[in-house]
């Protein structure tokens, strides 16, 4: 994906509400373009809990919550969304034409029209209390892992003892020239059997396990080169590395929206029940991110705002037209 990207909405959040967006937008021949801070789309179903079973979708007497995001990605993919992951919205600016976003890593929206359905907030990776550790962020230090080839042949620390730093440390172990996973525990808090396979791994000599110890110190001339590693009883070493992974999980903060002016009551966003609009014309917000008289947090309640939202976006991309609505059962889904 380039750094500069035009479309008619920019929707902030692939959530299981930003992803039905983009089906309701489409039926009325508006592109979306989507932008999250996690590695991939789902939001919390994908990063929290994707085996969590669901029983209040419509039709599905059950569904697994990563199934629900697999079949609304399928229904959006008419509609051709592009999306940026792994990036955090910074601003938004309203402009001429509409408004630019511009996230953290300096990749660029143009759009008419700004969707805000980021759940709970923007989540942010949980820090370790390390000192030296803003130091080397972008310069050897992940919080997540977007691209797993960046890591071939690479030294690599990794800490955590949930599910996320276990996962990791058994695909890296094919990939790294040395993989050492670091826990401040004796037992893990990940799947038992994620757990049994990292003994196996080290039993086999694919990583080094060091339990009951904590990641310190981070050193380096310029990038990181090192890491300090201190046992409870307060032993320290140091081993070399390339990059140190720090999969402590993440935590949802309203984060930058705090500063767009937009209209919040604690950690969620008024909006207008008519269309889900906010006090800035041309931003919405739906899904768990708003906040109205009589809110459900529900993700049905999600969807019924995003297909409100996409009828107001329409005239505001399409002035001097009305939308009309798409009976699918009539029309069918006609893409781009």
């Amino acid at each position: 994906m380039s750094n500069q990207i035009t479309t008619d909405i920019c929707i902030i959040g692939a959530g299981p509400v930003g992803l039905f967006a983009i089906f309701e937008a489409g039926l009325l021949k508006m592109k979306c373009h989507l932008v999250d801070y996690l590695p991939q789309a789902g939001g919390q179903l994908t990063e929290i809990y994707p085996k969590k079973p669901i029983y209040d979708i419509p039709g599905y007497p059950i569904v697994g919550a990563q199934e629900l995001v697999d079949n609304l990605m399928k229904q959006a993919e008419p509609f051709h969304p592009t999306f940026t992951f792994g990036e955090r919205v910074e601003t938004v600016e309203k402009t001429e034409d509409g408004f630019e976003i511009i996230t953290h890593l300096g990749t660029k929206v143009e759009c008419k029209v700004v969707v805000i359905a980021g759940g709970l907030g923007c989540f942010e990776p949980r820090k370790p209390a390390i000192a030296s550790l803003p130091t080397y962020e972008t310069k050897g230090v992940d919080y997540m892992v977007l691209d797993p080839e960046k890591y071939r042949n690479k030294k690599v620390v990794i800490a955590g003892g949930g599910d996320s730093a276990l996962d990791w440390a058994m695909f890296l172990a094919d990939v790294t020239s040395e993989l050492t996973l670091v826990h401040r525990g004796e037992t893990f808090r990940g799947a038992p059997d994620s757990a049994e396979k990292i003994k196996n791994l080290h039993e086999q000599g694919k990583l080094d396990l060091v339990l009951k110890s904590n990641v310190t110190d981070l050193m380096g001339d310029g990038k990181l080169q090192r890491v300090t590693i201190e046992t409870l009883e307060g032993e320290k070493s140091e081993k070399e590395a390339d990059y140190f992974l720090a999969l402590f999980g993440l935590s949802p903060k309203l984060g930058p929206i705090a500063n767009w002016g937009l209209k919040v009551d604690k950690i969620a966003i008024e909006v207008n029940t008519r269309d889900y609009s906010t006090n800035i014309p041309g931003i919405y917000a739906i899904g768990d991110i708003n906040t109205y008289e009589g809110k459900l947090k529900l993700i049905l309640c999600g969807f019924h705002e995003a297909a409100m939202m996409a009828h107001s976006a329409y005239e505001i991309i399409n002035p001097n037209k009305k939308a009309t609505v798409k009976y699918t059962t009539v029309n069918g889904v006609q893409g781009f």
